[in-house]
């Protein structure tokens, strides 16, 4: 089993960066495929990035060249880095450990909140 907690969420102007970290427990978190999902108010969970355990990495087309995935297997941690963010980013993020494709394993954090105001 894995547990994840993240942090870094929080209010930004649109344009400007924020870096969200997921810290996991357990010494197996090297063998999971990790990604990020995002909720918007009224809106379903969606997929955001996915990085496997050997670091190749995959974007949701509304992300891509903005957001970057990243994993430090020493750490236990897993990363987002979000570039020139934008309103339609306002979401609560989650990390979630298992993912295959684009479908989400079965371990997830509590969320942390992200704001992009215009």
């Amino acid at each position: 089993q894995v547990q994840l907690v993240e942090s870094g969420g929080g209010l930004v102007q649109a344009g400007g960066s924020l870096r969200l970290s997921c810290a996991a427990s357990g010494r197996t978190f090297s063998s999971y495929a990790m990604g990020w999902f995002r909720q918007a108010p009224g809106k379903e969970r969606e997929f955001v990035a996915a990085i496997s355990w050997s670091g190749a990495s995959t974007y949701a087309n509304s992300v891509k060249g903005r957001f970057t995935i990243s994993r430090d297997n020493a750490k236990n941690t897993l990363y987002l880095q979000m570039n020139s963010l934008k309103p339609e980013d306002t979401a609560v993020y989650y990390c979630n450990a298992g993912i295959r494709g684009v479908v989400a394993g079965g371990y997830w954090g509590q969320g942390t909140q992200v704001t992009v105001s215009s």
